[in-house]
């Protein structure tokens, strides 16, 4: 049995503004009606693999298992992590929560990738299954068709009469090269582009780690069994793991063990690190532009646009070799050779203290989410959806009176001790100080319009008194 263990935890910030702190490309359906984490999910949909092993972090607890549940997924099991301590520390948790069934394999994959070819790559799972049988630590990699810059390289060992696809040596790992390394690695040739996906037994793995990263066991050990169940999530426990060094899978372990070997991807593949492999994986036009939204070029090429506000219009006249994307909130214009560079942008938006560096638009909440109409300085309106069965918590605040008009569906209100269904086209007022709550009883989402009115609207003035997801 290969057990898929789905790292989902990174921020992506090279693809800001879509991608951001408070949301991560992850979770975004970047290409085709399903999220990059979605599309992971689906490639280990097939009998050939057990219930996933999700790890990510304390805000996306909620998101993974609701985008898992989208597509019929109830029994991936999600474990928390109390905070970021890079990849090793999360893969030999999930390692340790494997131990039981240590002949069985574990399949480490990250949750943003696309894969073209899902019969090419189950197959090269299987191909990989059987050296990861004899013990072997496998490593999935891609043959690279141009001189790429912002993808890790896997250096191929002894290739001689190997047939195609088989499992080759590997010699090392190479970082991320500059131009001129990358030119002589494809001319070259014996490279593959490294996918960063991983297979090997559960008891390899942890004899692995307690030869190469022993430092790491007793903390990882201790912050599982200190863990609990916490509202369908397995939550590590906070003390333990942050006691883990925090360093990645590859330097921690893989490059250190002696029987690694490398299987090529027979797939388009894409780790969508920037927004040029946005327009390397997309359709483009006879110009070479790619566009996604509501957008309108002119004289344009070599250029991806993309407009996610459906009431922006993103318009291109006579412009070759940018990226341009559109947000309500925030826009980004850029050469598409500086793509790589976005992340530079972000942190010089952060040091100015930009809140649309990683502040998204729509705040996603386990009820539902919310979204900013306009904001003034006594007074804010808001767009507010709730689920089916969504509950908000019990809570007052301290320097607002709000306003609620119930626009689709209808709310269960509370306001002090009387209880109420506010239907379509009713409202409500919840007067300053005066604990209050919603929820949807019914089967459709809800949605209401929020009008705040005080001295002080920040989210922070918030006193909960009960809430069904524990965020008191």
């Amino acid at each position: 049995m290969i057990y898929p263990v789905v790292l989902c935890g990174g921020s992506g910030t090279r693809l800001w503004p879509v991608s951001r702190k408070a949301f991560p490309k992850q979770f975004a359906p970047l290409i085709g009606d399903h999220s990059l984490y979605q599309s992971t999910l689906m490639r280990f949909s097939t009998g050939t693999f057990a219930a996933p092993l999700i790890v990510t972090g304390h805000d996306f607890r909620f998101l993974a298992k609701e985008q898992a549940a989208d597509l019929g997924i109830e029994d991936a099991r999600v474990v928390v992590e109390p905070e970021g301590r890079d990849t090793a520390p999360a893969i030999l948790t999930a390692a340790l929560m494997l131990e039981e069934d240590p002949d069985a394999m574990m399949l480490v994959a990250p949750s943003d990738h696309v894969i073209g070819d899902l019969p090419g790559f189950l197959a090269a799972v299987d191909r990989g299954a059987a050296s990861a049988q004899t013990g072997a630590f496998v490593t999935f990699g891609v043959a690279p068709d141009r001189p790429e810059t912002g993808y890790g390289y896997l250096e191929l060992g002894r290739q001689a009469d190997t047939p195609e696809g088989a499992a080759v040596p590997l010699k090392s790992f190479r970082e991320k090269p500059d131009r001129a390394s990358a030119e002589q690695m494809l001319a070259t040739g014996g490279y593959l582009w490294n996918a960063g996906i991983f297979l090997f037994r559960v008891a390899d793995l942890i004899a692995a780690y307690e030869t190469h990263a022993p430092d790491m066991m007793a903390p990882c050990r201790a912050a599982i069994s200190g863990g609990a169940e916490d509202l369908g999530f397995f939550r590590l426990q906070a003390e333990a793991y942050a006691g883990v060094p925090k360093i990645s899978f590859d330097y921690a372990i893989m490059e250190h063990v002696d029987n690694v070997v490398a299987i090529a991807l027979e797939s388009d593949w894409s780790d969508l690190g920037a927004w040029d492999a946005l327009w390397q994986m997309a359709d483009r036009d006879d110009q070479g532009n790619a566009a996604q939204g509501p957008v309108t070029l002119i004289d344009c090429q070599d250029s991806y646009f993309r407009a996610e506000d459906p009431s922006v219009q993103l318009v291109g006249l006579g412009v070759d070799n940018v990226v341009a994307v559109a947000m309500r909130d925030a826009v980004l214009l850029a050469d598409k050779s500086r793509a790589q560079d976005v992340k530079a942008l972000v942190d010089t938006l952060r040091q100015n203290q930009i809140a649309q560096a990683d502040e998204y638009p729509r705040f996603h909440r386990p009820w539902g989410w919310y979204e900013t109409l306009c904001l003034s300085g006594r007074f804010q309106v808001k767009r507010i959806m709730v689920k089916p069965g969504g509950v908000l918590s019990l809570q007052s605040h301290m320097h607002r009176s709000e306003h609620w008009i119930v626009v689709a569906g209808t709310a269960e209100v509370t306001i002090g001790d009387d209880v109420r269904l506010v239907t379509e086209n009713e409202s409500v007022y919840i007067p300053l100080g005066h604990k209050h709550r919603m929820a949807n009883p019914g089967r459709l989402p809800m949605y209401l319009i929020e009008v705040q009115t005080g001295a002080y609207l920040g989210e922070d003035d918030i006193v909960r008194y009960e809430d069904v997801y524990d965020r008191t």
